[in-house]
């Protein structure tokens, strides 16, 4: 869980057109890189996990305690009203908060239905399902200790997503539009990025690189390399923590107690 907020919070400075970049090479952290709503709803996630909670109570809490995280139009609304149904969202909202699914849940089976179940409570697209479901098994599988080449075969077989682009091509043309900020068109390149990277700064540097919605796409990435690589360095680890509030933290350290022991 703690390589997905790492992703948000390395990506930060690098998400949207004015800030992308298509290059490897960047300082990974800077003054102002900061956690984004994908660190908080991530966070929140794994409190529900961790205490038993609904979902949606904790979603709609931890937005009501950090407002401003940056989240979408549609998830604010549907946030701070009082509705607790899904809205049909095939955003990558889905997958950007799953990982605490994928470390927590003990069969594969099990973690698709709550990756499922996560997501639906706002993502009830199939798209939005899909994403969430990927994120989920490829840690799950990362953490089972498959090959890269089984966690490209089984998620190109079961959810008919084409991994077989390399990152190069993908940085020559991708974010010329707003297609990445969906499930379909994020969470393949960001599985991709992990797929081609040699550790868990080089699944970083590579996830960002392509541009985009890069904060989002390091998280789901950094959720992946932190199952696959068996954590995330210590340096990194330490600028991270440096990063999140009292609670954030709190709740981050518990989790990987209980979980990542």
């Amino acid at each position: 869980m703690i390589g997905a907020i790492a992703g948000d919070i390395i990506g930060s400075c690098y998400e949207g057109r004015k800030h992308n970049i298509k290059t490897t090479r960047f300082p990974l952290f800077k003054d102002y890189s900061h956690f984004t709503d994908d660190t908080v709803l991530t966070v929140a996630v794994a409190d529900a996990i961790l205490h038993g909670s609904p979902y949606v109570e904790k979603l709609k809490e931890y937005y009501a305690l950090y407002p401003r995280a940056g989240y979408g139009g549609a998830f604010k609304k549907w946030a701070r009203s009082e509705y607790a149904g899904p809205y049909g969202s095939w955003g990558n909202g889905s997958a950007m908060r799953v990982s605490p699914v994928g470390f927590a849940l003990d069969s594969l089976d099990a973690v698709l239905a709550e990756a499922e179940a996560s997501a639906a409570v706002t993502h009830d697209h199939p798209e939005g399902i899909k994403g969430a479901q990927v994120a989920a098994a490829a840690i799950f599988l990362a953490r089972e200790g498959k090959s890269k080449l089984e966690i490209r075969d089984y998620i190109e077989a079961t959810f008919e997503y084409d991994l077989s682009e390399p990152l190069d091509s993908i940085r020559s043309w991708y974010a010329r539009d707003y297609t990445e900020i969906s499930c379909q068109g994020s969470v393949p390149q960001a599985v991709i990025a992990f797929l081609e990277s040699e550790d868990f700064e080089d699944a970083i540097r590579k996830a960002i690189s392509i541009g985009g919605d890069s904060d989002t796409i390091a998280c789901i990435t950094g959720g992946i390399a932190q199952a696959f690589y068996g954590g995330v360095p210590k340096d990194i680890e330490d600028e991270v923590l440096a990063r999140l509030d009292e609670r954030l933290s709190m709740v981050t350290l518990e989790f990987r107690e209980k979980y990542l022991r």
